[in-house]
């Protein structure tokens, strides 16, 4: 049976311990600073790099999608000794980098891809699982299969502190960005069908929304996988809104692995800081 690779690219905000542990290939996406462009790779640019070119120049980082090129020289290296690649990419409707890999893909042999629809650790969740099924010695099309089977079982959502950078970013209007910011609204957005789009809008401080948050997705027990559930955020080295979810998530759910972690470079561009989401598996399909 021929060994099988898992890759993905940065936008799965993937902790350095479990890439190193699975061994998983990550291609890095760009982001550009002024006239410097950086790969996300959480060495060359770091999250508060980006929040504080913000500050200073008051305009957002550009992200740049990883090309069909990057991919095949991935790709033509990881395949090289005869193996196979199992490529799940972020969203094809928030990035062209999975049509990229997908015409990459078609250009060599033995390597398939999986549209996760979604981003971030949403993405994490389904590579976690891709992994492990490469332990139980699946192959190639069966874990696709699998993992496609549980795309839009993914639970994706997070909390923004402010629609500042989503605005900056055409993704929200100056309208709603001011309604947002006069009200004190903290919106829920939430990722369905490979897109982005507000769900509950809280109000208040984002230290006390979090908690309420959590109570909001966590439900319905019954039907959600509790082996893992990420807690990703943008808080840097602010702990106490953090801590206070995690808290409120283990009081819910008796998840064997909670797995918290910080957003990388180009998720980050564009939520912004102090930004917080809770991501698992359903058992079932969400309904959309």
């Amino acid at each position: 049976m021929a060994n099988i690779r898992i890759s993905t690219d940065s936008t799965c905000d993937l902790p350095r311990e479990l890439i190193e542990k699975y061994n998983i290939h990550v291609c890095p996406m760009h982001v550009n600073l002024g006239d410097k462009t950086y790969d996300d790779d959480g060495v060359q640019l770091k999250p508060q790099m980006m929040f504080d070119y913000v500050k200073q120049t008051g305009q957002l980082p550009k992200t740049a999608a990883i090309s069909m090129g990057e991919y095949i020289d991935m790709f033509s290296a990881l395949t090289a000794d005869g193996s196979e690649v199992v490529h799940i990419g972020f969203s094809s409707d928030l990035s062209v980098s999975f049509h990229n890999a997908e015409l990459a893909a078609e250009e060599l042999e033995r390597v398939y891809t999986v549209n996760t629809k979604n981003l971030s650790t949403g993405m994490a969740l389904l590579i976690l699982r891709a992994c492990e099924l490469v332990e139980e010695g699946k192959t190639a099309q069966e874990i696709v299969d699998i993992i496609t089977e549980m795309v839009p079982c993914v639970d994706a959502s997070f909390v923004l502190d402010s629609l500042e950078n989503l605005h900056k970013g055409g993704r929200c209007s100056a309208v709603a960005k001011l309604g947002a910011n006069l009200l004190k609204l903290k919106p829920c957005i939430t990722v369905k069908e490979g897109k982005m789009g507000v769900d509950k809008k809280y109000r208040g401080a984002i230290q006390t929304v979090l908690p309420e948050y959590a109570r909001d997705r966590l439900v319905d027990l019954d039907d959600v996988d509790l082996s893992r559930v990420f807690v990703t955020h943008t808080f840097g080295d602010e702990r106490e809104p953090v801590l206070a979810t995690i808290e409120e998530v283990k009081k819910i759910a008796p998840f064997a692995e909670l797995i918290e972690n910080q957003a990388g470079c180009t998720i980050s561009t564009h939520c912004g800081p102090r930004t917080l989401g809770v991501l698992f598996i359903r058992k079932s399909p969400i309904v959309k």
